[in-house]
């Protein structure tokens, strides 16, 4: 009888599938470097904006700021961090998102359950009087003028409750609600439970994956919005943090009168550092959320939004 050798990592592979050939190893050596090209043209204004904001005035007023800081310094950021302005705009806009998500993520919830119920009358017509509202809107005078008569311009609700249905976002979770097995229904139907003790204590928690793909959109899209606010909110406690940086970059003078640092740290500050700090720290609460959602957000996307 032979010894049975064991195989190699190498044989292994191969045992696995068919060797590549050197067309196929090119074409992975172009797709790897493009997309890596990519990534580095996203990350590249950032790397800019870094080193904006750490770098000198004069440095920065003379355009010799690339990627790195030149005259290290961290004068921006406390800069910016003292600014009333800007903190006000932080705190509004941290109150929108979780206000907004939370808000929205229920209501788009609550409607997706009935609408992914074939027995529901009028399933249909419900489905593309939803669609209908993708395609086609108001306009954006009757909307205000529904706002104003409503009483809910310069306040804060007015920023998420228009938004709180995404039609996409609820045909997400439906498509998932359909993937769910019949029998769970059943089941609990046959224990005595409702149409909201099936929601909340079967359908929610089994949902989880597609919930927090749908919560990372919502979040996204509250945190970065600054049109609804230049048009309803003119009272400038009530201003996101969006519209603020927005104001900032059409005019870093006002900023700059309206620090609350004394005017001769202000004199050593350059109006484009502050820029870039304030976009940099706009930034960061959005990018501290995803990495708790990241495990969620492939498998919520694919099995929310393929339907077997």
């Amino acid at each position: 009888m032979t010894a049975r050798v064991p195989a190699t990592a190498k044989t292994k592979r191969r045992r696995k599938g068919i060797r590549r050939s050197l067309p196929e190893k090119v074409f992975d050596v172009c797709n790897y470097t493009l997309f890596a090209l990519i990534g580095l043209s996203t990350l590249l204004p950032f790397v800019n904006l870094l080193a904006k904001s750490l770098s000198s005035e004069e440095a920065v007023v003379a355009g010799r700021v690339n990627l790195l800081p030149i005259d290290l310094q961290f004068g921006t950021y406390r800069y910016v961090l003292q600014d009333d302005a800007f903190l006000g705009a932080l705190r509004v806009s941290v109150l929108l998102t979780l206000l907004g998500t939370a808000c929205s993520l229920l209501v788009t919830a609550l409607t997706a359950y009935p609408l992914s119920k074939p027995r529901l009358v009028g399933r249909k017509w419900l489905l593309l009087l939803f669609i209908f509202t993708m395609l086609f809107s108001g306009g954006l005078i009757p909307t205000y003028l529904l706002m104003h008569n409503l009483h809910l311009v310069n306040t804060l609700p007015v920023l998420f409750l228009p938004s709180m249905i995404n039609v996409f976002n609820m045909l997400v979770i439906k498509n998932y609600y359909e993937g769910l097995p019949d029998s769970l229904e059943e089941s609990a139907k046959l224990d005595g439970a409702g149409h909201i003790r099936i929601l909340f204590s079967i359908y929610l928690p089994l949902s989880l994956p597609v919930l927090a793909t749908i919560a990372l959109f919502f979040a996204v899209a509250f945190w970065n919005d600054y049109f609804n606010a230049m048009i309803y909110i003119s009272d400038p406690g009530l201003k996101p943090l969006q519209l603020f940086l927005k104001e900032l970059l059409v005019s870093s003078s006002d900023f700059l009168r309206n620090a609350t640092l004394n005017p001769d740290q202000a004199l050593n500050t350059a109006p484009q550092s502050i820029q870039a700090a304030s976009i940099l720290l706009a930034t960061v609460p959005i990018l501290i959320v995803y990495p708790f959602l990241q495990k969620y957000f492939v498998k919520g996307v694919l099995v929310g939004s393929v339907k077997e």
